[in-house]
Parts: C-alpha cells; structure tokens; sequence
C-alpha cells in the first residue's frame, strides 16, 4: 500500500473501529453477562437439564447465520446488511428479557421462550461477527490487519471480563432480565456511530442468495446438535429419534454439497478449501469453539457452587483469565503486523490452551481460588494466540471478492464447534452428575420444574454438603478432561500451516495464474 492510500484509509479505520469495537462487545458481552446470570435464571424456570440450550440456542443462531450473513456483505455492501444484523441482535435482545414475563403468559413456558428467543439474538449475533472482522478486511490490508484484529480480540477480552462483572452485578441486585435490556443503549449508540461513519463502498451483484444451500446448512448442523444434546440423555443412542436425526443430517449434508458445487453464488464456497491453510484453520477454528464455548460456561458454575462465590464475584475471579487473553492478544497482534509472520502462534496457543484446560480438569473442592486462578491465567494465553490469528490466516488465504465468505466461513466454524461443545459438554455433565445419588438429589431429581437451586445447596451443612459439592465438582472437572483432548489436535494441525506472505494491500491474492493456484492449494507458496 502506497503511503497516501495508507493515509487515506488510517483515519476512516480509527473512527469506524469504535463502532465496531461497541458491535462486538454486544456479541460476546452479552453471552457473558447470561453464563453469570445462567444459575439464577435456571433457579427460577427449573429444568437443570435444559439449562445448555439457553447458550446452545444462542450459538446454534450465531452458526447457522454466519455464512448467509457474510454472503450477503459480500454481494450487496456491507453497511446495511450489518446494520441490519444489529437491529435483529437488539429485537432478540429485548423478547430474551420478557421471556416468562406476564407478557407471553408467565413463567410455565420460561425457559421454552427464552430458548426460541436466545435463538433470536444468535442470529442478529452471526451478522456482528463476521461484519467486524470482514468490515476490517475492507478496510485495512493483511500486512496491517494483524494489529487491528488484535485489538477487536482486545475488546473481546475485555467483554469477557465485563460481562461477568456486569451480570454478577445485575444478577444479584436487580433482575436477570437486565442482562439482556443491557444491550440496548449499547446497540443503539453502535447504530448511530456506525450509520453516520462508516463509508464502504454499496453494490450488488445480479446473483442471488443461496438460500436452498442455507436451509440445507441449517438443518444438517441443527440435526447435529440435537444428536448431540439428546443422544443417551433425553433417548437412547439407537432410539429412533436420534437414528433418524442422524439420517436427516446425513440426507441435508450431502445435499449440501451438491447445491453447493451448482450454485452460482455458493453460501459457502467449497472452493475456499483448495487452498491447504484455509482448511486446516478452518478446523482449528472449529476445535477452537469447541473447547472454548465449550468448556467456559462451566467456569461462573463451578465458582458459584464449589467455590461459594456470589454472582458477582465469581466474574471478578474470571479476570485472570481475560487478562491473559487481552496481553497476548495485543502483543500477538503488533508482533505479525510489524514482522508479517505468523505460523508459530497457533501452535504455540493450541499447545498453552491445552496445558490450561488440563490443569482446569484438576479442580476439585479443595481447589484454591488463587490455584484456579492460576489455571486461568494459562488457558487465557493460549486462547490469545489463537484468536485473532486464526481469523487472519483465513482472509489471507482467499481474494478480496470472498472475503465475506473466508470471514464467514471461519466465524462459522468456530461457532459449530461452540454449539457442539456446548451440546456435549452439557450432555457429559448432565450425565455424570445424574450418575452421583448427591448430585441428583441437588439437581431436584426427575420431578417437573428440576432446577439448580442455589439456595438449597446453602442450607446444607456438614457431609452431606461436601457430598455434593464434590459430585458437581467431579462434574465440572470431567468437562475440562474431555475438552483437553480435542485442544491437544490444534497445534499438531497448525504445525501443517505453510506461512505465505501477508499481503501490504487489498489487492486480489497473487494467484492469478492456474499455478500459483495450485502452489497456494499445495502449501508450496514462498515462505515470507
């Protein structure tokens, strides 16, 4: 880039980069601020078995969005499809907290509207994520983008942090429903920031939305994750419930695949994985969710219960974690603009990240807060080297014209592993807890309205408490050893990544002849 285009662009990227900054902490503060205020929320609809689906919903929204949202950017400007996705965010944002409200009848069907509402808010949710990081590849060139993408993944930290706090906060002096009203003075001032700065450039294309390849995506993925939240717990695994969802995924994947290889504008181009490093960050993105949202939501659980801490204090003791991520985020980021490499990060973050989550599956009722923390603290390293990184691997791999659909794509497979993770871990706890005669008991048995009652778990003294503090313990802790053995893969994966040179402009990639093509899809591209 040239210096006066480089002028040019600076000072648009600084005014826009605040919106963005505010569209996504609404994204992920917002899923922060529900896993602190989860425990309360599950207290007072019951249902301690469906308490998962409240996040999964969320992600499961966030998934099967992602790409249409990032197809759309690309084929007709990216400034009103993503205003677009905060309106939807903000509307979701506001049925969440009238959920079990005299509104929609009161609080018998809680839990079921706050679920098809959390679904809601996921699919505002996917437009924000990809827009940001594609809205970003508009803007500012690979070479640079390192330092860009490392303070969105700064923000990310820091709503991490400030959503335990804000839904400790919230949740033990006002009303869980606050955690989602919240978001609405924030989403509102994104929308006038971001409607009076930011400029891009508005087109459209002739072609039109895969919307067949969409609707099969969305039931493939969705037909998994109710496999892998009900299989051996609400049915048995040869039920014909899970046996025919398996078939119905099976028939909507490969179907899939078809449209997809046909269409004319693919929702997601299967092209793009041709190209050897897309594919492998693809996966490890997918690992990355996986683990991540995964693993996470069980942290405020096992302060609150375990731990004894109220819900606002078990959000201070995420900070180490945060802290982690947000330093190394930050210093990762200047680190690849300023050399332009960047192959060692995802290795040396996936091996970090399962070194935390193996110590995690350590906890038990005689874990410290400062031992946890400590924990914490090298789980949240390894996430910052990951983050940000692995978004710029994918966009450096593709042309400027799919840039929306690389953003989308590797947004989306981060968020299918999340809404697996989610699903599973919550299975693999559910079962294991229901496999302790404490924990059981705990959890209200298997009478209408099961629910965690944190204040039940207080009037219990003496062993009998240890009891069953150790049965959620060993539950949680069950969920962080399961989570170790899909991290361990990432690093292995990255060390395949071959290190082409980032791009200094938005120019299309230097693959214009049929072999740099191929050298790019073998991995054979000169090492910068």
């Amino acid at each position: 880039m040239t210096q006066q285009a480089e002028a040019a662009v600076r000072p648009n990227v600084r005014v826009v980069l605040f919106g963005l900054m505010i569209a996504m902490m609404l994204a992920m503060l917002d899923n922060m601020i529900v896993s602190t205020a989860l425990p309360r929320i599950v207290g007072e609809f019951g249902g301690v078995d469906h308490f998962t689906w409240v996040v999964t919903a969320y992600v499961l929204g966030t998934t099967v969005s992602t790409p249409i949202w990032g197809k759309l950017g690309d084929l007709y400007g990216r400034k009103a499809v993503f205003l677009t996705s905060v309106v939807v965010f903000l509307v979701g944002s506001a049925l969440c907290g009238m959920s079990g409200s005299s509104v929609f009848g009161g609080v018998e069907d809680g839990m079921i509207e706050l679920i098809a509402f959390r679904a809601v808010q996921g699919l505002g949710a996917g437009g924000l994520m990809v827009g940001v990081m594609a809205i970003i590849g508009d803007l500012v060139p690979p070479r640079e983008r390192g330092r860009y993408q490392g303070m969105i993944a700064g923000i990310m930290a820091i709503a991490m942090v400030a959503g335990p706090l804000v839904g400790g906060f919230i949740t033990d002096h006002l009303s869980w429903r606050w955690a989602f009203y919240v978001n609405l003075p924030l989403g509102g001032l994104a929308l006038l920031v971001l409607a009076t700065t930011m400029h891009l450039p508005k087109y459209r294309t002739e072609h039109k939305i895969d919307w067949l390849g969409a609707g099969l995506l969305s039931i493939g993925i969705t037909a998994i994750v109710l496999i892998t939240t009900w299989g051996g717990n609400e049915y048995d695994w040869v039920s014909p419930q899970i046996l025919g969802l398996a078939a119905l995924a099976l028939v909507a994947l490969v179907a899939f695949g078809f449209v997809e290889r046909r269409a004319a504008e693919p929702i997601l181009p299967l092209g793009l994985f041709a190209n050897r490093n897309f594919a492998l960050i693809s996966v490890i993105g997918f690992l990355l969710g996986f683990a991540m949202f995964g693993a996470m939501n069980f942290l405020p659980m096992f302060q609150q219960t375990v731990q004894g801490a109220s819900a606002t204090n078990s959000g201070l003791l995420l900070l180490p974690l945060m802290f982690g991520m947000l330093v190394v985020s930050l210093v990762v980021g200047r680190a690849i603009t300023k050399t332009g490499r960047y192959r060692a990060f995802p290795i040396i973050g996936g091996v970090v990240m399962t070194v935390g989550l193996g110590l995690l599956a350590r906890l038990d009722v005689d874990t410290s807060k400062t031992e946890s923390s400590l924990y914490m603290i090298v789980l949240g390293v390894g996430m910052g080297f990951l983050m940000q990184t692995s978004m710029l691997i994918a966009q450096n791999s593709v042309e400027q014209k799919d840039l929306g659909a690389a953003s989308g794509a590797a947004t989306f497979f981060r968020s299918i592993g999340g809404s697996f993770g989610i699903s599973l871990f919550g299975a693999i706890f559910a079962n294991r807890l229901a496999d302790s005669a404490a924990g059981a008991a705990f959890s209200g048995g298997g009478g209408e309205g099961r629910g965690m009652d944190l204040e039940k778990l207080k009037d219990l003294t003496g062993p009998m408490r240890q009891v069953v503090l150790g049965a959620l313990a060993d539950g949680i802790s069950h969920v962080f050893l399961w989570a170790v053995f899909f991290t361990a893969a990432v690093p292995v994966l990255a060390w395949f990544i071959k290190e082409v040179p980032l791009r200094t402009a938005n120019e299309p990639a230097p693959t214009a002849t049929p072999e740099d093509e191929a050298e790019v899809a073998l991995g054979k591209a000169p090492v910068a």
